[in-house]
């Protein structure tokens, strides 16, 4: 694949796991959802590409607040969910 293509995943990737490693250890376990919202991010954009995968990541983002309840909220389309769900 063209390298012009995979660049904005790469780099959506290492900002990702740079804040996973450098940055959440010192928040604390504080996402009411599992997967993390770091680990779905990564997920989105390893299935679903750069631009899908940041725009699911957003909208979870969005979701995580003290007034949502939390609880399981996996990748659309990630095939150990559909896995699951036969």
């Amino acid at each position: 694949m063209n390298i012009i293509l995979l660049l904005p995943k790469k780099i959506l990737m290492l900002l990702i796991k740079s804040y996973q490693k450098f940055i959440s250890p010192f928040l604390g376990s504080n996402c009411r959802f599992n997967p993390t919202c770091s680990s779905y991010a990564i997920n989105a954009i390893e299935l679903h590409g750069s631009v899908k995968g940041s725009w699911l990541t957003l909208k979870r983002i969005i979701k995580c607040h003290p007034l949502h309840s939390g609880g399981e909220d996996p990748v659309p389309g990630n095939p150990i969910n559909l896995k699951d769900e036969k």
